[in-house]
């Protein structure tokens, strides 16, 4: 005879559920406040006691670059112009580094797709492939780079594209096990090669994704690429550097430089939302829902 539960034993259950939820996630809570505790007072012994007596003033930089620039407002459109090339050569770095991951991620998400790869056991050492050029870091890359070429925009292009390559074709990769085979199965019976099955009968299916995926990537990479500038990738974060250093007299430019990087990246994301959007759903979305 089968045993049925009660209304009380449920709620029972529920309540040890509960407070064993709780528990764990405390004892999570006092590792995570232990780890921090540990982390800052490692830091203050590598830094001589210098870390805790400094973190009082963590806030004076900032008030000194908006002080500054308040100063200097009139100023600020002069640096705009200023700054502008600079700021552009971290889109072109961007771009160009977004463009040859995504053509490369490709190819790769295709040869390492199960079900679609022509050679299956190409498919776990490519994964294993993307998975250490998404591990490794950009400004490592980018710091062995330099070193070996030299500064400049090259380097940081070279860097952000081989992690480009390791994210998007992760992305790619997973899209590509969600598509139908039925068209790919029947480009196979009237004889069609492997590249042709793939752009006819699986690309039409995730074109949109990828494309979406590849404008998100495109945001990321211009933070990426003004990060490299400090370590000397060239664009806009070599000039931020460069003002930071400086001091005194050239935080305004620092704070011009902070809001056209802030500027630029707002109006890419915005921009590249709409277009994901529009590729995602079809649509574009106005108040309440209307449909464009």
């Amino acid at each position: 005879m089968q045993q049925t539960t009660t209304a009380p034993q449920i709620t029972a259950d529920y309540l040890a559920h509960a407070r064993q939820k709780r528990v764990m996630n405390m004892i999570l809570l006092i590792v995570f406040v232990a780890l921090l505790i540990g982390g800052f007072s490692t830091a203050n012994a590598r830094n001589a006691g210098g870390f805790w007596n400094g973190l009082p003033n963590v806030f004076d930089f900032p008030a000194d670059v908006l002080s500054e620039a308040w100063e200097r407002a009139h100023l600020l459109p002069g640096y705009f112009v200023k700054y502008l090339p600079s700021l552009i050569e971290t889109v072109n770095i961007a771009g160009a580094a977004t463009l040859i991951g995504a053509l490369f991620a490709f190819f790769a998400a295709l040869l390492a797709t199960r079900g679609l790869a022509p050679a299956p056991w190409l498919v776990a050492p490519l994964r294993r492939l993307l998975d250490v050029l998404r591990a490794v870091p950009e400004i490592v890359v980018a710091l062995v780079l330099i070193f070996l070429l030299g500064g400049g925009p090259v380097p940081a292009m070279i860097a952000i594209a081989l992690h480009t390559v390791g994210a998007l074709g992760k992305l790619f990769s997973e899209v590509n096990e969600n598509a139908s085979l039925k068209p790919v199965d029947g480009l196979a019976s009237v004889g069609a090669g492997w590249l042709q099955r793939m752009i006819l009968g699986v690309v039409p299916q995730v074109a949109p994704n990828y494309l979406s995926y590849t404008l998100l990537r495109f945001e990321v990479n211009i933070r990426a690429s003004a990060i490299l500038g400090f370590v000397g990738a060239g664009g806009i974060g070599y000039d931020l550097r460069n003002t930071m250093s400086w001091g005194q007299g050239k935080f305004d430019e620092a704070a011009a430089i902070f809001l056209l990087l802030f500027g630029t990246i707002i109006i890419v994301d915005q921009v590249s939302s709409y277009f994901r959007d529009r590729l995602t759903h079809g649509r574009a979305y106005k108040d309440k829902g209307a449909i464009l």
